[in-house]
């Protein structure tokens, strides 16, 4: 594994305590990034820290809950340092099922935490990076953000929203030394499938060329880079990890 050098950095990492965002922090953290895990669920924190070390922290938060996001902010920023990466991972696949079958509440649930939830924490990070003109951020979006997967209406309409944000404040944001970028991991192994039919994931898995799921660890590959110096040009980008599905 190549090192990318974040020395000095402080990075957030949402839904950072398990699968894709686990994997993101830990490769943070070998490349010398101070890393806060931002994320709902007290028991997995804890076993994260114990596989991070002592360069990781945890913040128990909702990213639906503004003033507690703002408060872990103001935490972060106090007791581990500036912000200067934001990786938000945290995020729900939903129930699977047909739109008109779709239960309206689901529906306002994934939108919320998916969509809404990324919106909430650039929110409250985006202006201290704009003051210090420094920043990278990588919004964990969906190849079914792009293609749209049957029977997952609100998490596709979610992860969408989530590369129309990202284009957007990318190009907000481009004055400064700010990138905000989005990836489309195809399907990984992850918590993330409990809520969805076997054969639905078998439908998901013949839909990849590669012919097998991503591993976190290749998504984290790419997010390093993404949050380093070295990418001080692309913004407003949405970089692929379908496996071949989508070639755009």
């Amino acid at each position: 594994m190549n090192r990318i050098s974040l020395d000095d950095q402080v990075a957030v990492v949402t839904g950072g305590a398990q699968g894709i965002g686990l994997a993101i922090a830990g490769r943070l953290v070998a490349s010398g990034a101070k890393v806060s895990l931002w994320d709902r669920d007290l028991e997995a924190l804890d076993k994260a820290l114990g596989l991070l070390g002592p360069m990781a922290s945890a913040r128990q938060v909702d990213i639906t809950d503004l003033a507690g996001l703002s408060r872990a902010h103001a935490e972060v920023e106090a007791g581990v340092g500036p912000i200067s990466i934001l990786v938000n991972s945290a995020g729900i696949a939903g129930s699977n099922s047909p739109l008109d079958a779709y239960d309206p509440d689901e529906w306002r649930r994934v939108i919320e935490i998916n969509l809404n939830g990324t919106f909430y924490v650039n929110k409250v990070i985006v202006p201290g990076m704009r003051a210090r003109n420094y920043g990278r951020i990588v919004n964990i979006a969906s190849v079914a953000g792009k293609e749209g997967n049957p029977n997952l209406a609100a998490y596709s309409a979610a992860k969408a929203g989530v590369i129309g944000l990202t284009k957007s404040l990318g190009k907000e944001l481009a004055g400064h030394d700010i990138a905000v970028n989005a990836i489309t991991p195809a399907t990984a192994r992850t918590r993330i499938l409990e809520t969805l039919k076997e054969e639905f994931i078998e439908y998901m898995l013949s839909r990849i060329p590669r012919r097998r799921f991503l591993e976190v660890d290749e998504a984290a590959a790419m997010v390093a880079w993404l949050v380093s110096r070295e990418n001080s040009f692309t913004t407003a980008s949405v970089f692929d990890l379908s496996g071949g599905r989508c070639t755009y």
